[in-house]
Protein backbone atom coordinates (compact mmCIF):
# COMPACT_ATOMS: atom_id res chain seq x y z
CA UNK A 1 0.00 0.00 0.00
CA UNK A 2 3.20 2.29 0.89
CA UNK A 3 4.41 1.65 -2.74
CA UNK A 4 0.89 2.66 -4.19
CA UNK A 5 0.34 5.89 -2.16
CA UNK A 6 4.29 7.18 -3.48
CA UNK A 7 3.59 5.70 -6.81
CA UNK A 8 0.46 8.36 -7.06
CA UNK A 9 2.55 11.21 -5.40
CA UNK A 10 5.24 10.77 -7.92
CA UNK A 11 2.64 10.85 -10.63
CA UNK A 12 1.12 14.10 -9.37
CA UNK A 13 4.96 15.47 -9.37
CA UNK A 14 5.02 15.02 -13.33
CA UNK A 15 4.81 17.45 -15.69
CA UNK A 16 3.32 16.44 -18.60
CA UNK A 17 4.24 17.68 -22.35
CA UNK A 18 1.48 20.02 -24.18
CA UNK A 19 -0.29 18.84 -27.17
CA UNK A 20 2.13 21.71 -28.66
CA UNK A 21 5.16 20.43 -27.57
CA UNK A 22 4.02 16.68 -28.54
CA UNK A 23 3.31 17.61 -31.87
CA UNK A 24 7.29 19.51 -32.05
CA UNK A 25 8.82 16.25 -30.77
CA UNK A 26 6.95 14.29 -32.83
CA UNK A 27 7.89 15.87 -35.94
CA UNK A 28 11.25 16.43 -35.21
CA UNK A 29 11.68 12.96 -34.83
CA UNK A 30 10.07 12.24 -37.78
CA UNK A 31 12.04 14.69 -39.86
CA UNK A 32 15.22 13.40 -38.46
CA UNK A 33 14.41 9.49 -39.63
CA UNK A 34 13.75 10.78 -42.77
CA UNK A 35 17.08 12.68 -43.04
CA UNK A 36 18.80 9.68 -42.16
CA UNK A 37 17.37 7.39 -44.33
CA UNK A 38 17.76 9.40 -47.11
CA UNK A 39 21.78 9.76 -46.24
CA UNK A 40 22.05 6.32 -45.02
CA UNK A 41 20.44 5.62 -48.84
CA UNK A 42 22.88 7.75 -50.48
CA UNK A 43 25.99 6.25 -48.76
CA UNK A 44 24.99 2.95 -49.63
CA UNK A 45 24.54 3.95 -53.52
CA UNK A 46 27.65 5.52 -53.69
CA UNK A 47 29.54 2.87 -51.81
CA UNK A 48 27.40 -0.18 -54.11
CA UNK A 49 28.79 1.97 -57.02
CA UNK A 50 32.10 2.38 -56.17
CA UNK A 51 32.39 -1.50 -55.10
CA UNK A 52 30.66 -2.41 -58.33
CA UNK A 53 33.37 -0.39 -60.48
CA UNK A 54 35.88 -1.99 -59.16
CA UNK A 55 35.00 -5.26 -58.67
CA UNK A 56 33.47 -5.97 -62.09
Amino acid sequence: MKFLKSVVKEMQMVTWPTSKETRRDTTTVIVTSILFAIYFALADWAIVSLLQKFLF
